[in-house]
């Protein structure tokens, strides 16, 4: 039976094509002090390869962490957003 939630929490998900859409740049630990998340790498993924969004990741030394952030200039209106994260296509800043 498939679960609803397997891949990554909604809250997850909204939080981090927020916190892109803010021009912010996130990590797996910025993930994990803001909504307890513990799937950036699999929600960026899927919004790379499945919605097309121009995500730019950069690797720091030495422990290789990745830094995730939106290539400058985004068009907001041209992104497709995941479900949980509809309400950021018009701008809606609420959960």
């Amino acid at each position: 039976m498939p679960q609803a939630n397997f891949y990554s929490k909604p809250t997850s998900v909204y939080w981090t094509c927020k916190a892109l859409l803010d021009q912010r740049t996130i990590s797996q630990l910025t993930q994990i002090q803001n909504v307890k998340g513990w799937r950036l790498g699999a929600i960026i993924h899927r919004l790379k390869h499945e919605y097309g969004w121009p995500i730019h990741t950069e690797y720091t030394s030495p422990g290789h962490v990745a830094l995730y952030s939106l290539a400058p200039g985004t068009d907001r209106a041209a992104l497709r957003f995941p479900k949980s994260a509809k309400s950021l296509a018009q701008g809606e800043d609420a959960a």
